[in-house]
């Protein structure tokens, strides 16, 4: 079985507003997350996520500390990722929709009210309680959603 994959996500909070990005490629995918993604190998944590924010979204961002880590795998499968999120802001860019992923996974990125993301399809479960919270938290490993 192979090992869990490691990624990075930033909680960026702008204006009061969350900024989430589609989780699946699929068009008709309504699964939003926190931008992010896989961890290369020779480089930082926080370098490893404003390289995967700058790509999904155009952003360049400041990355501060983290506050949560969340475990979640496919039951059915050998699939299972470790996601270290960081508290983030904004320190250059807009967001268009003319902004290319070079991976083609992202094709939509938003900032959310907390009203507004309450009614998503969100993961992980605890994102909006940590987004508009304090401290660093964990959350138990939990099954994949598409």
């Amino acid at each position: 079985m192979p090992s869990p994959r490691l990624a990075t996500r930033a909680v960026i909070l702008h204006q009061n507003r969350l900024l989430l990005v589609n989780a699946w490629p699929a068009p008709d995918s309504n699964l939003w997350c926190a931008p992010g993604g896989g961890v290369e190998r020779g480089a930082s944590l926080p370098d490893n996520l404003a390289r995967e924010v700058f790509e999904e979204t155009g952003l360049r961002i400041k990355v501060g500390l983290p506050c949560l880590v969340n475990e979640f795998h496919d039951p059915a499968g050998s699939f299972h990722q470790v996601e270290v999120f960081f508290r983030a802001t904004i320190m250059s860019g807009v967001l268009s929709d003319d902004w290319k992923d070079p991976e083609g996974i992202v094709n939509k990125r938003r900032f959310f009210s907390c009203h507004e993301a309450e009614q998503l399809k969100l993961k992980p479960d605890s994102l909006l309680r940590i987004a508009w919270g304090e401290g660093i938290h964990y959350d138990p490993l939990e099954p994949i959603l598409r």
